[in-house]
């Protein structure tokens, strides 16, 4: 059963590069230095053991599993697991685990326990492959046993752990039908919080069976923008259809993940000096924000290997941390404005010169958040009218308090950003 839960970050963990050690128990020293950042929701990457046949790399995918019940040694045991995930819900931290319902490895153990919960290849006889994916196959959603047992895999995670909910991986590959029967046979008296890798533009049949859903679109959107293939009107454009899809679930804001960072670069290769300033709008704008590991480092031009070992360095304070925990205050600042029924208005500034500046008001009749974004070429002098914003503001990255009753004037850099929250 999907929870009303309003994360103010989803942080995503690869443990197998996080540490050099590569396990739960050498993560689980950086869980307070998280909480103190405010992060209230840790998605790990997937857990279960990885197929060895026509696995890439010296370790495999870790989206080819070999059985859906069972701990990859490679991270440590089932104890040490669930000492992880008693530890975070220490600190107030729900954990959700990585889950592949669409395919497995070559080898995972149902190959040879149920080989008919498989697709097969009419040409070869053998399994079929997932699109593109060699080291994968294909599991038949008409197998109304296959979906059965599936259930009960899930269902394994909560019952043996506690996990608070699954992050479901190509969630629109796997028929809709099959999201709507784990909703209806999931147990009533367990909450959990479900997040869906698909676009709720491209495929929003979807939406009632997650409370979070990907941004695809919008990721790739701004990437054609700053690359120039794209205009700031069409920028403008999918963001108003994202506002205007009903709210069945709430969108995911990212600039990256792990399959971002591996293949297609970081934040920062992908959008230069426009990094930060989307980072913003991912904390600040309705939904709920993700944070992927070592974004807080940062990670400029590093892309962590997918199949291979690729340990990070941790300095005693990462770099954008108190970046990013300003962000996660804002996170929760924007959905607590959300519960109170906020409502959302794009600003207009008065600005000189080329000013592709995306600005946008948060509010409820007690509190206002306000931010800026200049994703333009050039410096732009914003211009807002007297009484075009009322009250105390403090603006968040300068500390800076003052009047917005009066006019105010604000040359905001290309790439930069400002952020006010009334007092």
């Amino acid at each position: 059963m999907k929870a009303q839960i309003t994360p103010a970050c989803i942080y995503e963990v690869n443990i197998r590069q996080y540490t050099p050690e590569g396990s739960f128990r050498d993560f689980m020293q950086h869980l307070p230095r998280l909480q103190k950042m405010g992060i209230d929701m840790l998605w790990l990457m997937p857990v279960t053991p990885i197929a060895q046949r026509n696995k890439k790399g010296t370790l495999g995918s870790p989206y080819a599993a070999s059985d859906y019940t069972a701990i990859n040694a490679e991270f440590g045991t089932a104890e040490d697991f669930q000492v992880l995930v008693d530890a975070a819900h220490r600190l107030g931290m729900r954990i959700i685990i990585d889950w592949v319902a669409n395919h497995t490895g070559w080898d995972h153990v149902w190959t040879k326990k149920y080989p008919t919960f498989y697709k097969k290849n009419s040409d070869t006889g053998d399994f079929q492959t997932a699109s593109g994916m060699d080291d994968i196959i294909e599991l038949d959603y008409e197998n109304p046993q296959m979906r059965q047992e599936m259930i009960r895999s899930m269902q394994y995670w909560t019952d043996a752990f506690g996990i608070d909910g699954f992050r479901c991986d190509l969630a629109a590959w796997v028929p809709a039908v099959f999201w709507q029967q784990v909703q209806q046979e999931w147990p009533q008296a367990r909450e959990m919080f479900w997040l869906g890798e698909f676009d709720v533009n491209e495929n929003p049949e979807y939406g009632p069976y997650f409370n979070a859903c990907y941004s695809w679109r919008w990721m790739h959107t701004t990437k054609q923008y700053v690359d120039g293939t794209l205009s700031f009107q069409d920028l403008l454009k999918v963001l108003d259809e994202y506002i205007a899809q009903p709210t069945t679930c709430q969108k995911l804001w990212f600039t990256s993940n792990h399959d971002e960072n591996s293949w297609n670069g970081t934040e920062y290769e992908k959008y230069g000096r426009y990094a930060d300033a989307l980072a913003v709008f991912s904390f600040t704008f309705p939904g709920l924000p993700l944070l992927y590991t070592g974004q807080e480092l940062p990670l400029i031009d590093h892309r962590l290997a997918f199949f291979d070992r690729d340990p990070l360095q941790w300095p005693t304070t990462p770099g954008k941390e108190a970046f990013f925990k300003t962000l996660i205050d804002l996170s929760a600042l924007s959905q607590k404005l959300q519960r109170e029924g906020a409502t959302l208005k794009f600003l207009h500034p008065d600005c000189r010169g080329n000013c592709n500046v995306l600005a946008y008001l948060i509010s409820t009749e007690k509190s206002q958040m306000v931010v800026f974004l200049n994703l333009g070429g050039e410096d732009a002098d914003i211009h807002l009218q007297e009484n075009m914003l009322n009250g105390q503001y403090r603006e968040l990255f300068t500390e800076l308090t003052f009047p917005l009753h009066t006019i105010y004037d604000k040359t905001i850099p290309p790439g930069a950003y400002i952020v006010l929250t009334s007092i």
